[in-house]
């Protein structure tokens, strides 16, 4: 009989046989059972340094009998969602908001606060969520909750501390290391024998598709020339002797898609390539549940342009990614609060880390707030509402460790980014796929948001009841004007301001 109870899990744990071997767990079990056994037995030796033991990605909830306490852990950098409300003297957590807000007891109100830093970022930020009282737990964090309240506990940080004794080769080789021991551990689970990947055009994915065990990779394309990457995958599938395939995604698909992708997110999100990856992974969920995907890399090892450019020194690095300016924020919301700054969700975190060089102080900055706010957000609930498991490798912690260790002259050397780990992806890639630039993950919405057989519907959302309570409609048609009559740079805030009204009309006025 344990003393400790899993209440909620989401994830895998990708070291398995070393844990069931540390706790004499004996195998085979299935999944299921060896991943339950794995916590409690875990807990009930590490207790609350059990996630320092567990290597893949997790959101846990664990009620301890003997202390009559519930611990809840999320993952060191938020590949799973967790979040949390204390409702009559109750706990609330799970990894999906609306089974939180579901409860028959919690009275939903929007967080107009979050609304505020929403419009500036483009993606619900930090701690907070669109709903009053009910929390993000934030990655590297626990929760204990017991009769003395409830307690938040930082239990891991994204610091670098750069290593200047290697070279870049040694670096390289010891990425390489990592990477064959953490896709060894992926190979290992024989209840998974048939996985697929998603592939870009880019080094991360094709890396993880040259070293990993996937049998096939996928991608979306376009019709649209400049967008479609899909040509560069297939060389690269090719190379590598994969199967490969494309789903081509058309303008009506996409806008049908939308409001699916919104309501599932839980909270909106204004990055418009959450709706291309729903589409495809519902192409991929026809023919495989497991998945991989190279979330992780550009956040580790210094893949954004934003990472290369130097801030002034009275400046606050504000993430890689933000679509509005304070002063436009301010003039489009009708029920501004000056007290609400873009820098809040920041502020303590880059105190902590001044006197770092710049790039580790970006790159902790983005792990810790973008790529779980925004990134992770979009591909765990995507993937999961689409009922396929996304594995992501490359954002193991112990590729992370490895990143934290090199120092930013190997990140950006040879006018190319995230160098050091081009250079150990040429090891199983040839080099004109490991050194090519960037291409990012585009999508032509900028594009259809402008033609008027799509955007009906989207100019009837824009200035609908809704917007009516938050938005100065007189600032919005100028927004929308500026888009339509080709100010293209304009399509980011277009998108973002109606992913969150229809978020607000599908959660509060349905």
């Amino acid at each position: 009989m344990h003393m400790a109870q899993v209440r909620y899990f989401s994830g895998y744990i990708r070291n398995f046989q070393a844990l069931c071997e540390e706790l004499g767990i004996a195998l085979p079990l299935s999944r299921e059972e060896r991943e339950e056994k794995i916590l409690c037995k875990g807990y009930e030796k590490w207790g609350l340094a059990l996630p320092e033991h567990l290597y893949g990605a997790f959101a846990i909830v664990i009620y301890d009998e003997k202390e009559q306490k519930t611990v809840c852990f999320r993952d060191q950098v938020g590949q799973k969602q967790m979040f949390y409300a204390v409702v009559d003297g109750e706990l609330l957590c799970d990894g999906d908001i609306d089974a939180i807000v579901a409860d028959a007891r919690f009275e939903k109100k929007l967080n107009r606060r979050m609304l505020q830093q929403y419009l500036f970022y483009g993606y619900p930020i930090g701690e907070e969520t669109f709903y009053e009282g009910v929390y993000k737990l934030r990655p590297g964090h626990l929760i204990v909750f017991d009769e003395n309240g409830l307690q938040v506990q930082q239990y891991f940080k994204p610091i670098f501390e750069p290593d200047e004794s290697k070279s870049v080769e040694d670096f390289a080789k010891e990425i390489e290391e990592v990477v064959e021991q953490i896709l060894s551990e992926e190979r290992a689970d024989t209840e998974l024998p048939y996985k697929e990947s998603f592939l870009s055009g880019g080094v991360d994915s094709s890396y993880l598709l040259a070293a990993g065990d996937a049998q096939a990779a996928n991608t979306v394309g376009y019709a649209e020339s400049g967008f479609d990457e899909s040509a560069l995958a297939r060389r690269t599938a090719e190379v590598l002797h994969k199967d490969f395939n494309v789903k081509i995604i058309s303008p009506e698909e996409y806008f049908a898609r939308i409001p699916t992708v919104i309501d599932k997110m839980g909270q909106p999100l204004g990055d418009a390539s959450a709706v291309a990856f729903s589409i495809g992974c519902s192409a991929v969920a026809e023919h495989a549940k497991v998945v991989y995907s190279g979330e992780g890399i550009d956040e580790f090892f210094g893949g954004y342009n934003a990472h290369k450019r130097e801030l002034p020194s009275d400046w606050v690095y504000l993430t890689c990614s933000h679509i509005m300016s304070e002063e436009y924020v301010k003039s489009l919301m009708l029920d501004h609060d000056e007290s609400v700054r873009a820098v809040d969700p920041v502020i303590g975190l880059w105190k902590e880390v001044e006197g770092q060089d710049a790039l580790a102080q970006k790159l902790t900055i983005d792990i810790s707030l973008w790529l779980e706010g925004d990134i992770y957000l979009n591909t765990d609930r995507t993937s999961t509402a689409c009922g396929i498991e996304l594995h992501t490798p490359f954002s193991d912690l112990r590729l992370f460790n490895v990143a934290r260790r090199i120092p930013a002259k190997y990140k950006f050397m040879n006018d190319q980014n995230k160098y050091v780990f081009r250079l150990a992806a040429s090891s199983k890639l040839p080099d004109e796929v490991a050194f090519r630039k960037k291409v990012g993950f585009p999508v032509p919405v900028r594009k259809w948001l402008s033609d008027e057989r799509y955007n009906k519907p989207i100019a009837q959302t824009l200035f609908g009841r809704a917007s009516q309570k938050f938005f100065d409609q007189n600032e919005l048609n100028k927004l929308w004007d500026s888009y339509l009559n080709g100010e293209e740079q304009y399509w980011g805030r277009v998108y973002a301001i109606y992913a969150f009204l229809l978020w607000y009309e599908k959660k509060f006025e349905d």
